[in-house]
């Protein structure tokens, strides 16, 4: 594959991770301010008329049950880890997107972090997302890996 196809798909991946970081930050922002009894009260109308419909619908049971058992101190957690982890990759990929030499390195670390966490929330969930996202971290590990090591070859040797 040619350098030019590879910084193609290089940024494509940088940009697809601004947006997963984008919408963790609403997520985040959004968690923090709508209350736990809100959430709940959504979840009931959301899945009221299947079960009304199916009183045993897998989807609609779960999820009430996820909901309910949403506690405040919950939602703090998911509020501060969504809206700090998002900002986070945001500033990674502005650096990346402006060849920021330091935002390689960097992301280069704290993705690694993040794949070790997410595998570590593996062991327990057991969620083929956290699985499916650990695979795409690694492959823009490698791209970002490969595109610093072009930056520095074509850096002024002093």
């Amino acid at each position: 594959m040619d350098e030019h196809r590879i910084r193609q798909i290089f940024q494509i991946s940088v940009l697809l991770k601004g947006a997963h970081a984008a919408i963790e930050c609403i997520g985040g922002m959004a968690l923090a301010l709508i209350s736990t009894t809100t959430i709940v009260n959504w979840v009931s109308a959301l899945t009221q008329d299947e079960l009304i419909e199916d009183p045993n619908d897998f989807l609609a049971t779960h999820l009430l049950a996820w909901a309910q058992g949403f506690s405040v101190e919950t939602r703090h957690f998911y509020a501060f880890y969504l809206l700090s982890h998002g900002l986070v990759k945001l500033l990674l990929v502005v650096g990346l997107l402006r060849n920021k030499l330091w935002s390689y390195p960097a992301s280069l670390a704290i993705l690694g972090l993040f794949i070790i966490y997410q595998l570590y929330r593996f062991s327990y969930t057991h969620g083929t997302g956290l699985i499916l996202l650990t695979v795409f971290d690694v492959l823009v590990m490698g791209l970002v890996w490969h595109e610093y090591n072009l930056i520095r070859r074509h850096l002024p040797t002093d």
